[in-house]
């Protein structure tokens, strides 16, 4: 995480603000030129992993969320109200190791940092617009006056570039929401500006349970051509990068909890479609939505819940069993990563014959999906720069054959409690005990061994740094915008 102590006396301090607009004080406000010098600094992040809790350095007291892949924003106390300082600005994300894509997002990052207040905490948000067109902020699912709604033309003009606006409102329930744009929203989402929001309760809630672990993320997808880095923003639905916060597996780092820990999940849909969340080895309830806690007499078991488009789901479980278990989007075109949507399928179809003479003509060609296509995720195979294969992943017993939407909840007797400094390091795999791991049949008396093969080392915990990817250089971003409606899917 850096400062940019230089920041307003940079790419600010010499762009051309003009005078204030006449605002109410139930209204977003630009700030004027003058005026500039006493804003929160900003922060950034640049780091794609799992960035440890944010406990509270001030204000009143709770227990923080961890973000997956992200972090959360540090704020100002001034005067009894907290700032936070937010900038719109194109970013380079790394989507998983061996792909980097050129998006929009905030403070570094897209998604951008998630913000946690308390229940009656007075707020105000400074936006600062880095971007090369107008922007605003919509507070996804927030009580507030109309004014400070995000709306460009219906609640405020928009944000020009160069321009800084601020929002002021108090956090009057406690939840989970999202903010994201609300001018030029189909471009703008389509490059991954978007973020989330937390309010915890003031007091104990008779419907918010106290949880031992608190993690939420955020659902987008790109549609980003093979060897490209810029997505194409007029894609309806048929995008081939399926994420969590701007991540695809293998780069979704994993979650670790102590067995018996109580877990709440907090998934928020900012994609086209809906997505069907689903959590192997244990039951959980839907105990919150965007529109706040859901009533106990409402509350059901379950093991998947579908998730719409503009939605946020809460949910909550007892890790009571231990070992690696799956979670994942349940829609199986969004565990994979690049896919081609026109690929005929070849399962059955002799190609022996065809890939010789093929093989005459493009040296190296290799035939594909004649027996299903699961060996392509154990193939070597040379891809297009900046790519990533659509079925990828190692795990204790070998090719894992995922991508997309996918990840391990990793539960453990011995891990730390969260609030401990490594209550968050990855255990490695898990050691199966004698007797319950599948085996090969071969016949009755047969004891296979059921030796665990040596397992991957384990990845950095998230409070300890990681080796850095080189990024690819600065280049100036060039959006594609919609040119008309041929070539969408439904």
């Amino acid at each position: 995480m850096t400062s940019r102590r230089h920041f307003l006396s940079g790419a600010f301090g010499g762009a051309a603000l003009t005078a204030a607009t006449v605002a109410t004080a139930a209204s977003a406000e630009r700030v004027r030129r003058t005026s500039l010098l006493g804003l929160p600094e900003p922060v950034a992040q640049s780091r794609a992993d799992t960035q440890a809790p944010l406990s509270p350095p001030n204000g009143r007291s709770y227990r923080p969320v961890l973000t997956l892949n992200g972090w959360t924003l540090p704020w100002r106390m001034k005067d009894g109200v907290k700032e936070f300082h937010l900038v719109a600005e194109p970013v380079l994300r790394e989507i998983a190791p061996g792909m980097t894509a050129r998006l929009w997002g905030y403070n570094g990052q897209s998604p951008g940092p998630t913000i946690e207040v308390v229940e009656g905490d007075r707020v105000r948000i400074f936006v600062s617009n880095k971007l090369p067109e107008v922007t605003t902020v919509h507070w996804h699912g927030q009580r507030l006056p109309n004014g400070m709604d995000g709306v460009s033309g219906l609640t405020q003009p928009p944000i020009q570039p160069g321009e800084t606006w601020v929002y002021e409102f108090t956090a009057r329930r406690p939840g989970t929401f999202m903010y994201h744009p609300h001018a030029d929203e189909m471009v703008q989402m389509a490059m991954g500006l978007m973020g989330f929001w937390v309010t915890h309760p003031k007091t104990r809630h008779p419907l918010i349970s106290e949880v031992d672990r608190d993690i939420c993320f955020l659902l987008n997808a790109y549609d980003i051509e093979p060897g490209a880095s810029s997505p194409k923003v007029n894609t309806m639905l048929d995008f081939n990068l399926w994420t969590w916060n701007s991540r695809a597996f293998p780069g979704i780092d994993s979650i670790h909890v102590r067995q018996g820990d109580r877990v709440r999940l907090r998934i928020g849909n900012l994609t086209m479609t809906n997505h069907p969340m689903h959590i192997h080895g244990h039951e959980f309830e839907v105990t919150g939505t965007d529109g706040g806690p859901v009533p106990k007499t409402a509350r059901w078991p379950e093991v998947t819940t579908d998730i719409g488009v503009g939605q946020m789901r809460q949910i909550e479980f007892i890790a009571d069993e231990v070992g690696d278990w799956a979670f994942h989007c349940h829609k199986s075109h969004h565990t994979m990563n690049a896919m081609g949507h026109g690929v005929p399928s070849l399962i059955g179809v002799k190609q022996d014959d065809l890939a010789r003479q093929i093989n005459q003509l493009v040296p190296g060609y290799m035939a594909m999906g004649e027996n299903g296509m699961h060996d392509m995720a154990e193939m070597d195979m040379e891809l297009p720069d900046n790519t990533l294969p659509m079925m990828t992943g190692t795990g204790p017993f070998g090719a894992i054959g995922m991508g997309g939407m996918f990840s391990t909840i990793k539960v453990r007797q011995d891990q730390p409690p969260a609030h401990h400094p490594d209550g968050h390091r990855d255990p490695g795999w898990f050691r199966h005990p004698p007797g319950t791991l599948a085996r090969l049949w071969q016949g009755e008396g047969s004891s296979a061994p059921q030796a665990l093969p040596d397992a991957p080392t384990a990845p950095t915990s998230p409070s300890l740094p990681r080796p850095t990817e080189a990024a690819p250089s600065p280049v100036e971003l060039t959006v594609r915008k919609p040119a008309g409606h041929s070539g969408h899917g439904h």
